[in-house]
């Protein structure tokens, strides 16, 4: 609303005021220029200070476009069916562990026919094992995570073993007859490998000293001069015994028994090739 007083021709008073609130813009007193031309720049100014200087008055809209059909269905009751008691009886009712539906002349090797982990219904020993609390007894067999931990021999019982040496004979050789004695075996296979396997009681069935080799050769099988075999003597140092005159090398830097395998195979046929160079 723009508000002027005039007296005698000339402009006494010129002030913009808004509706909502807030001071005068701009105030003039014994203004020269005529009424239109303060008229006009009082309304020009009016829009920046509505932008520049917002009061508590002024008035701000939001909103959010909703719609109606937007809206998610509301979800139905769920409708259950009355089950008679007998029913609900049946279904609570757990089944029995199959240690007591097995038969005396149970067939084993069907009930653990490859390595698995222990399973407490399928095992009809009261096995037990933990540490016993308070001088009692360790815990049963239902239950139990240290049956859980170790390996067993549960699927190599003596029945298992006899079916799988019978499934194994069509792909065997016979023994040579000519092999009959131990002196025999030795001339013909004078190298002589050992290794172990272990079973670890623990999360792994990884044992690290399962992949140390040990070879085993007689110097006297080798086809050595009396040069090559003291050559050969001093190269190997304190792993030759001179008694039993047996050459051992012991492998076990590889991480596995294979690698270590050829590693001892590398080592004998660069020492035999070795021992052969003259200087």
């Amino acid at each position: 609303v723009i508000t002027v007083s005039c007296s005698r021709g000339r402009a006494r008073h010129v002030s913009l005021r808004s509706r909502a609130s807030g001071p005068p813009v701009d105030s003039l007193r014994a203004c020269p220029l005529p009424l239109a031309v303060c008229a006009d720049m009082a309304a020009t100014s009016l829009p920046a200070w509505l932008i520049l200087k917002p009061r508590a008055g002024t008035f701000r809209a939001f909103s959010t476009a909703m719609s109606p059909a937007t809206r998610s269905p509301r979800p139905a009751l769920r409708t259950t069916e009355r089950t008679s008691k007998p029913e609900r009886a049946l279904r609570r009712k757990a089944l029995p562990p199959r240690t007591e539906k097995m038969a005396v002349d149970q067939d084993w090797p069907s009930v653990y026919p490859v390595a698995a982990p222990f399973k407490p219904s399928a095992v009809p020993l009261p096995v037990r094992m933990g540490y016993p609390v308070k001088r009692g007894v360790p815990m049963a067999k239902e239950g139990n995570l240290e049956l859980l931990k170790i390996p067993n021999f549960l699927h190599l019982t003596p029945v298992a073993i006899k079916r799988h040496c019978e499934a194994l004979k069509d792909f065997c050789t016979e023994w040579p007859a000519a092999l009959d004695s131990d002196e025999k075996c030795e001339k013909h296979f004078p190298i002589e490998i050992d290794t172990a396997d272990y079973v670890s009681a623990g999360p792994s069935i990884r044992n690290p000293k399962a992949r140390v080799v040990t070879l085993r050769v007689k110097l006297s099988s080798l086809n050595l001069d009396d040069h090559a075999k003291k050559k050969l003597i001093k190269l190997v140092g304190d792993r030759y015994c001179k008694s039993t005159d047996v050459l051992t090398i012991k492998t076990d830097r590889c991480p596995l028994k294979r690698q270590n395998y050829d590693y001892a195979v590398y080592l004998l046929t660069v020492l035999y090739h070795e021992s052969w160079v003259s200087v």
